[in-house]
């Protein structure tokens, strides 16, 4: 530790965000923006197959596997693990369907996703580009090696 330590600021730890109360609102709002929609329901109302996936969703969001780190739910790639296959269907077909219908009646909100969402594309991106990078080192280390066992013969 240098003198000049003690004048230059301190790194902060990086926060932690709990992001499962606004993921669970927002999805709410598009469940209800899709049934109001697609089944003619009205006010704060759902139709039973909705109010059943909905309560669905929300049970798995309880339980997911990420814990309060956890991506936005129809950019996970766990989504079929979580919810089956015929609901993670239905699910990913109300949250794609309805984004331009999210964006009229809750700007805000849509655009406050759409950016956690891009967040989430560059994580996986990031990740894939780092898995990749280790690949062409190991690569490149294997033939290394081989280089020098044949000079070595």
């Amino acid at each position: 530790m240098s003198f000049l330590s003690k004048f230059l600021p301190k790194k902060k730890p990086v926060e932690i965000k709990n992001n499962i109360p606004k993921e669970k609102n927002f999805i709410k709002k598009t469940f209800a923006v899709y049934c109001h929609a697609h089944h003619g329901t009205t006010g704060d109302k759902l139709c039973p197959k909705c109010t059943a996936l909905l309560a669905t969703v929300m049970t798995r969001m309880n339980r997911c596997r990420y814990g309060i780190t956890k991506p936005i739910c129809d950019r996970c790639e766990f989504t079929a693990q979580c919810f089956g296959e015929r609901q993670a269907r239905e699910f990913l077909t109300i949250m794609s369907s309805n984004r331009g219908r999210m964006y009229l009646k809750h700007p805000i909100m849509s655009i406050k996703h759409k950016f956690l969402s891009m967040g989430v594309d560059y994580a996986r991106y990031e990740q894939q580009k780092k898995r990749d990078d280790k690949a062409k080192a190991k690569e490149k280390a294997a033939k290394g090696r081989s280089k020098e066992q044949k000079e070595k013969k």
